[in-house]
This record gives C-alpha cells, structure tokens and sequence, in this order.
C-alpha cells in the first residue's frame, strides 16, 4: 500500500528534495509552495500525512492547521520550522500538530518520524471517539456512554461521515452523494428519514442535540 503524503513548504530547493527523498521511498507526494488548493487536496486525496511548514508567505501554517482541526479535518501534521524555541514547539502541537521537526534536519530522521507517525496514526484509526460516540473499526460498531448501537451499515456510514465533517453544514445533496451512493433512490426524503432514524438510535430522548437540522439546507452534527 502506498501511502500518501502532503507537503507545504516555500523553499523550492527543500520541497523538491523531500519530494524526491519521500517518493523514493514508495510514499505518493503532493507538493504544495503555499496553502492554497489544501482542502481541494484533501477533500479528493486520502491523504495520510501533512508535512508542514510554519514560515509560509500566505498564511502562518500551524495557524492554517488549527483552522483545518476546527473544520473537522482529522489528517495527521509534522511541522517542519525553523521555529525552535520550546514555545513555538509547544504552540505547535496545541494547534493541531503531531510531531514537530526542527530545520536543519537529518533526512534519515525525518524518514523515521514519517514512518512512525503515519503507523500511529492508523493504529489510532481503528478507534474513533467524539464526545461520549465510540466507533470500533475492526468490528465496525458504535457504542454511546457505553450503549452498543444498532445500526443498518448505511446508518453506520451516515454516522461516520457527520463525525468526520463534525461542525460543517452537510447538504443533502452532499449526503445523497457521499452516503447513498449505491442508491438509486436519490430523493431528499430518502435523507430526512434516514437522519431522523438515526437521531432516534443516537440520542433516543432527545437530549444530547447532536445532530442540527437548518431548514433548506441540511444538517450539522455537533
């Protein structure tokens, strides 16, 4: 399996050498000078790790990472900065990041925290947790404050795209697409019911609000 990497970095020279030094090592690189076209990137790529830079001309990247984590994006980050006080190496990781990795650096090294990073990351995959909701992905369950929930696995996949795109308003048309995509009934209705059954599941008194309907646009799940 070849895993994916993205990298933000400004300085032409350094991208191209750990673009070059990554793809030699069976990782598919894309390569990024600024933040612009990030979430085009990471909407339509299963991206499995983001390396980036702090010093960026358009944006501050650990700002731009703490954006992405408010916006549901859950992809892990190394930094890589020539930012090395403890501070800025402190400020990093409460923004988002899940390593950090000073400049200059021993390319053997970065391999190594790439390596063992993106293997972390995937051995905590297979537990999601939000608020009191656990999924088990090696039993594709859930359960809430404890409570195994019995889902349809097209309400299981509903569940598990809401907590991916948590605090983000979801069309119907995005649900339609992203969820009923074997489906061939594709009528809003279809979608109404579909979240109204497992708002039952999920939150059976009513009391926990998870998920939001706003009328004629969707629903957000918070």
């Amino acid at each position: 399996m070849s895993y994916r990497i993205l990298i933000v970095e400004d300085e032409e020279d350094l991208l191209d050498l750990l673009e070059f030094t990554l793809s030699k090592e069976g990782y598919e690189v894309f390569a990024k000078r600024d933040v612009k076209n990030v979430r085009d990137i990471l909407d339509k790529n299963e991206i499995d790790l983001i390396l980036m830079d702090r010093n960026l001309p358009s944006k501050e990247g650990s700002f731009f990472i703490k954006e992405l984590r408010e916006e549901g994006y859950l992809e892990p980050v190394i930094y890589i900065s020539a930012k090395d006080r403890e501070d800025d190496i402190l400020e990093g990781f409460e923004r988002g990041g899940d390593d950090y990795i000073t400049k200059p650096f021993n390319l053997n090294e970065l391999k190594a925290r790439v390596k063992a990073v993106i293997k972390r990351s995937k051995k905590e995959a297979q537990i999601i947790k939000y608020k009191d909701i656990v999924y088990n992905s090696s039993t594709k369950s859930f359960t809430v404050s404890g409570r195994k929930l019995n889902l349809t696995p097209l309400e299981r996949d509903l569940l598990l795209e809401f907590i991916k795109n948590r605090n983000v308003l979801l069309s119907r048309d995005y649900l339609l697409e992203r969820v009923w995509r074997d489906s061939g009934d594709m009528q809003y209705k279809t979608v109404t019911v579909g979240v109204k059954r497992l708002k039952d599941k999920l939150d059976p008194k009513g009391e926990k609000g998870y998920i939001k309907s706003v009328r004629g646009e969707g629903y957000i799940f918070c």
